[in-house]
């Protein structure tokens, strides 16, 4: 009989083997970082860098690399080589929830021999409004709030409303923590686009508009809401240090509901 693989929320995937958790005191399951994939070169090196980062904080923690598509190691490569000899925790490098981390990602998962469970996603979290407002710092954003600024959270887009709603609420904590309006756009698949928020701005009167780079990475959206940043625009969040220690937090958050769920399951004496 086939076991299944479970999301962070409880989505369920079939799955080839037993479903098991790791034991106290068992060796820590993998952690398998869920990219997206690019065609531009410099997002991959971006993301290996980010993995170094990680191993670095935790170095006795086997970290893996899966891309959904465009790059290897593809993520069924990555599940097929870990087998299932030990568990792994999957960790979306996405910044909110939508189709990749509702379907994609646990189809991957459940179709592969390999015991796993799939974390959240990064946002919303207060880690990611930390590496947002340090990478504005970086591109110029005055320690001195202007009163006419205003800032575009640019981000890839989706048309799952959770996935708008996470940028959404990113959003807000962003604003709380500038203390200026910061409206959500996207690069595609959602609206507003990057230059309809910027010219809705411009129109209640803002004149110093910034365009907060929501990606992960380089790349095509990356480039493009760039290019329509009337002032200053951030990086890509890439290898900020809070990238690498939310990585692990939400690593370590699933492996907190796996033990919670265990524990709620064993028989009392």
């Amino acid at each position: 009989m086939g076991s299944t693989t479970r999301t962070a929320t409880g989505t369920k995937a079939r799955a080839a083997g037993p479903a098991r958790t790791a034991l106290p005191g068992a060796t820590a399951p993998a952690l398998v970082v869920v990219a997206h994939g690019s065609r531009d070169p410099r997002a991959l090196s971006t993301v290996r860098a980010l993995l170094g980062d990680v191993r670095a904080l935790r170095p006795a923690l086997p970290v893996h690399l899966g891309h959904i598509e465009l790059n290897e190691p593809l993520l069924p490569d990555t599940l097929g080589a870990l087998g299932d000899a030990a568990p792994a925790v999957l960790v979306p490098l996405l910044l909110s929830r939508g189709h990749h981390v509702t379907r994609d990602i646990p189809e991957m998962a459940g179709a592969s021999p390999a015991r796993t469970r799939v974390a959240a996603p990064l946002g919303p979290h207060p880690l990611l409004v930390d590496a947002l407002h340090a990478r504005l710092l970086e591109a110029g954003w005055p320690a001195r709030v202007p009163a006419d600024g205003a800032v575009v959270l640019a981000s890839a887009g989706s048309r799952d409303p959770q996935s708008r709603a996470g940028t959404a609420r990113t959003a807000t904590h962003l604003a709380a923590r500038l203390g200026v309006p910061v409206l959500p756009a996207y690069a595609s698949a959602a609206a507003p686009t990057v230059p309809e928020a910027v010219r809705a701005l411009a129109a209640r009167g803002y004149r110093r508009v910034a365009v907060a780079s929501c990606f992960t990475a380089p790349g095509r959206f990356a480039t493009q809401c760039a290019a329509a940043a009337p002032w200053i625009v951030s990086a890509p969040l890439g290898t900020h240090p809070a990238m690498a220690r939310l990585l692990l937090r939400r690593y370590d958050e699933a492996l907190r509901t796996v033990g919670t769920a265990a524990r709620r399951a064993a028989p009392v004496p």
